[in-house]
């Protein structure tokens, strides 16, 4: 999670750096070959005004950008330092004290958005165990709501279970669901976060359950969504067991925290189910 926070918080100094050079080595490498003749003559000199309104469209891109939970970035700093860079001036820090000294606000940051989500997690769940309809399954750690009754088979320990479900944080976002990984998923309890596994147990087929997962039974300050997020998950079990050598969960297993790329947009949807560095035992 670490990793990823620190490359959320740079998005915006990576711009600023692609603004200097405008392309990656990739994109130099492309255009080091000789261009064709057909694109010389398809494109078109850039107006005066075109390019104003250019640099104001990517001044808007870097400004979004600079707003990172735990940090407040000083926009007329910033400003004076890209005229200073521009024009040639020296830095007010050498490129070692620079790095070192975002490595520090990236690491505060982190810290303060973990104790802040902290604590909305656990006040949440203080007051959210005064609900009549709300059981608790481990105090102050796991609780749930039945949203409808079911009828079917339960859900058993270490079950492979097929379900549809919603993830969701404090303020009603969506982090993951079995509509975006493209249906229901099928996947074994012993595969998912403590707090996912122990909440179903005891579910009956048709049934629709609410769990509210402390960061604790959740992914605490690792994985892949913003440290110590409470969760939210809303689940409909269509089977309580399903075969193992049915279960899709190496179609999405493989997420890996320190893996910041995925060729399949399904496996981060069901990632938000899984441990951290989970692999399928189901292939």
């Amino acid at each position: 999670m670490m990793k990823r926070f620190v490359l959320t918080m740079t998005t915006a100094a990576t711009a600023m750096l692609m603004a200097c050079g405008i392309l990656g080595a990739a994109e130099e490498a492309k255009l080091s070959q000789p261009a064709k003749p057909e694109a010389i003559l398809a494109s078109k000199p850039v107006t005066a005004a075109e390019m104003t309104k250019i640099s104001e469209a990517f001044g808007n891109f870097i400004g979004r950008n600079l707003k990172t939970p735990g940090i407040q970035f000083d926009l007329e700093s910033i400003i004076k330092g890209i005229r200073e860079g521009s024009a040639g001036k020296p830095s007010p820090m050498s490129d070692e004290e620079y790095e070192q000294a975002m490595i520090t606000l990236q690491q505060n940051a982190f810290a303060a958005v973990s104790e802040k989500n902290l604590k909305e997690a656990q006040d949440y769940l203080a007051k959210n165990k005064e609900n009549g309809k709300v059981s608790e399954l481990v105090p102050g750690k796991l609780q749930y709501e039945i949203v409808t009754e079911g009828q079917g088979q339960t859900v058993a320990p270490h079950a492979t279970v097929q379900i549809n479900y919603v993830g969701k944080f404090l303020d009603g976002s969506t982090f993951g669901s079995s509509k975006d990984a493209g249906g229901p998923v099928t996947l074994s309890l012993d595969q998912t976060i403590p707090g996912f596994s122990q909440g179903l147990l005891g579910m009956k087929e048709g049934e629709k359950r609410r769990l509210y997962v402390h960061p604790d039974l959740g992914y605490g300050a690792a994985g892949h969504l913003p440290p110590n997020s409470l969760l939210i998950f809303e689940v409909d079990l269509v089977k309580a067991n399903v075969p193992k050598e049915a279960a899709e969960l190496d179609e999405f297993a493989d997420y890996d925290e320190d893996d910041d790329d995925s060729d399949d947009d399904d496996n981060e949807d069901a990632s938000s189910l899984l441990k951290p560095n989970s692999k399928s035992a189901a292939k």
